[in-house]
Formats: C-alpha cells, structure tokens, sequence
C-alpha cells in the first residue's frame, strides 16, 4: 500500500537530486543547499554517537536524561542517511545505522513533563532515517518506546505538541506499513480534538494560528509541522495541503506576512483546552525567520500554481535554508523539498 522511501523524501526526488548535483557541480541553489548540509557537524560519518547507554530517556525543564543526546544523535542519523542517498559514500549509511541500533538497541521508555515531544520529534528524524536505509531493526523499538508516548496526540497542550504527534504517527504508518497507523493520523489532522487539527490550529480563513499570540517560534513549529504531515501524505497519494480551502496556506502567509514586518488582522481567541487566551498578536520572535518555508512554496506554487507570495520572500530570505532548531525539522529544504517550477 505505501511507496518506499515515502516519507518526507522520496526516491524519484533524491535520485534526481543526486544526478542534479554531479553535473557540472551542480546547479545554484540545491548546490549551495547541499553545502550547508555537507558542512553541518551532524552530517558527518565521523560523529561521535552518544546513544547506546540510555534506556531511558527523560524531557523535562529540571531533569533532562539522555535528551540532549538523543535530540543530535536524531538529526545525524537523518543526515548521514540522507548523505549517504546524495553521495554513495558507504561511511554515511554505517554511521547512520550505527545511531539507530545504538538507540534500537538501549532505549526502552521515553519519559518527563514533555515526553510526547520527545518522542515525536527525535522519534520523526530517526524514522525517517529508518526509511531511507530501509533498517527494519529500528522497528522494536519504535513500537517499544515512541509510539505509545505519542499514540493519543497532546490533547491538553498547545497546538504544537498535537502537530508533532501527528507527523510522527504518519512517518511511522509508512515505515511500518501500519495503514490504521497512518489513517488515524490523516483523520486527526482533518477532525482530531485538540489545538492540532489543522482547523483548530489555523483558526480561521485570515490564516491566524492558535499560538500567533504566544509567540513566533512556536507558530512557525506548528505550521511547519502540519507541512511535513502534508508532505508525508502526499507522497503516499493523499492531499491534506488543499484540506478546508487550503487553510494551511493561509496559515503560512499569515505567518510569513507577520513577520517580514507587515500587519495582520488578529482576533482574541481561546484554545480547545481552555487554558491558553492571547489578547494580541506576539512580537516575541518576530522576524526570526525558521527554516520551514520551501517545503511549503514547492506545493502551493510549485506543483499547484497557487501564489504564495509571503511564503517565497520568506523563503527567499532564507534561502539556502540551513538546518532547523535542535531536531525541530528536517531543514535544508532549499535542497530537499524546492524543485525547478518554484525558482524565479
């Protein structure tokens, strides 16, 4: 039923990508895309793992166990994997296996205050460097220690937590080939309960987000989040881009719009758990830009024609996108996700 590789990185894509980047040293931006990847430390098949000795893993603002660890094992586990697609070079794929059966092999529970956190997105980059090698060890412990931290969403929390879980479920549907997985997740972000259903977290047709009045980092994770899901299922024939009148697009060009300086409309708004009541729109973090806008560009203007153009001068001003916050998103998506069609 799934595509393999199909998560967020397709085969079609990464071997066009390769064969892209050995002509004539490639093409700008993806070649500029590729640098930063290839000079980021946790691309390198030289990275010290720092797994192996946790069986447990604890997230928590004032007892943080094997967090740290897990966090940048994560990214250089999808970095050397997707290193190794890039280049060919062996070292890559036998450092990033080498993560996951350190982890695969230790870690039995997740644990803390922001344990489903944790879990979805460290969980997110190790699976999708499962995926990429196509390690079906690192499935044990995937069922063993991530997916019941994350199963039941983040209901009580803000809308960021439920986006997390969502992506996550989706990656593990399709490396596990867990159809129920994967449709659990897909029905959530279009009717889930909590702050991150895509219509409860953009919560309206102004593209306003549930946490537009916390602050600028946390709704830049949600929305980038509900686009990794999107892509997710996409790859895998199903469109939650264009899902309620293509409110996650609104939701980008909100957020972009905001912070490239210009003003929005903003309406009070109180949360699904009834804790959280913004009076205004936040400044905290505004204009610090995250790398989540090229996957976002490449579907709405790429494949689709739609414009976006909040969404490409945040992108442009970033680009080449570099990698994200601590394990947060994949990043480098100029060079994964932007393709010809959305290049001006």
């Amino acid at each position: 039923m799934f595509s393999h590789p199909g998560i967020l990185n397709t085969k079609k894509d990464l071997e066009r990508l390769r064969t892209q980047l050995t002509v004539e040293r490639g093409p700008e931006p993806w070649r500029g895309g590729f640098t930063k990847l290839k000079e980021h430390p946790a691309s390198s098949a030289q990275w010290r793992v720092r797994g192996g000795g946790f069986p447990t893993v604890c997230r928590e603002t004032a007892k943080n166990l094997g967090n740290d660890e897990l966090a940048s094992d994560a990214n250089a586990a999808y970095q050397n994997a997707l290193m190794w697609w890039l280049t060919g070079e062996k070292a890559h794929k036998e450092k990033a296996i080498a993560i996951l059966d350190a982890w695969g092999g230790s870690l039995q529970t997740i644990t803390g205050h922001d344990k489903e956190l944790a879990a979805a997105l460290y969980g997110f980059k190790l699976v999708n460097a499962a995926e990429l090698l196509e390690h079906k060890g690192f499935e044990t412990c995937l069922r063993r220690a991530f997916i019941p931290v994350v199963k039941d969403f983040a209901t009580f929390a803000n809308g960021n937590w439920d986006t997390a879980c969502i992506k996550m479920l989706l990656a593990c549907g399709v490396f596990l080939g867990d159809k129920a997985l994967f449709d659990k997740a897909v029905a959530y972000y279009k009717m889930g309960s909590g702050n991150g259903r895509l219509t409860h977290y953009v919560i309206n047709e102004t593209g306003q987000c549930q946490e537009s009045g916390r602050d600028q980092q946390h709704v830049q994770l949600g929305i980038g989040h509900l686009a990794e899901a999107a892509e997710i299922a996409w790859n895998q024939g199903i469109d939650l881009y264009s899902a309620d009148n293509f409110r996650l697009l609104k939701g980008f060009e909100y957020t972009a719009q905001y912070n490239l300086g210009e003003e929005v409309p903003f309406e009070r708004y109180k949360d699904k758990t009834g804790k959280y009541d913004w009076p205004m729109i936040s400044e905290q973090g505004r204009g610090k830009l995250r790398p989540i806008f090229e996957m976002a560009l490449n579907h709405f203007e790429g494949r689709l024609g739609k414009k976006a153009p909040y969404t490409r001068r945040a992108a442009e001003s970033l680009r080449p996108e570099s990698a994200a916050f601590q394990a947060d998103h994949p990043g480098f998506g100029t060079l994964l996700f932007l393709r010809e069609k959305s290049v001006k």
